[in-house]
């Protein structure tokens, strides 16, 4: 299997837009076309984002989230690294060892989570995934 390479421009374009605390964009996600890793597509809707994740797919999502209390919210930022079912072996593997290559891209991230069961791509479940890497919540519990 040919190395895999990376349009970083488009990738570090989405990845920024996600970020932009002036922008509606709370996700983008990453995929193959043929040998390269490419931005797949952005949006704000977190239903379309879970839709990105299929059993035949390899797909980093990257999402940002708001979290806090009352006395502080601000936003944080996940890594999903999503390898459906009917991925091949070959494939499978491959796509942990691109892991590297979107890291070089998405760099500053609260939790990263791996897995194939859209029963994880939840945004319950990815809030209280960032609430445990998060620490201490000093809020008043209002």
């Amino acid at each position: 299997m040919p190395a895999t390479t990376m349009d970083k421009d488009s990738m570090r374009e989405a990845y920024q837009d996600v970020r932009s605390d002036s922008s509606e964009t709370t996700w983008a996600t990453f995929g193959y076309e043929e040998n390269s890793l490419v931005h797949l597509k952005s949006g704000s809707e977190f239903e379309e984002f879970r839709g990105q994740f299929d059993d035949d797919g390899r797909v980093f999502g990257f999402l940002r989230v708001t979290t806090g209390d009352e006395l502080s919210k601000r936003s944080k930022f996940i890594l999903i690294t999503w390898v459906g079912d009917k991925v091949s072996p070959l494939k499978r593997a491959k796509a942990g060892t691109d892991k590297a290559l979107v890291k070089q891209v998405i760099q500053s991230i609260a939790t990263e989570i791996m897995t194939n069961d859209i029963a994880d791509i939840d945004l319950d479940f990815i809030m209280g995934e960032v609430r445990k890497a998060g620490g201490a919540n000093y809020g008043t519990g209002v």
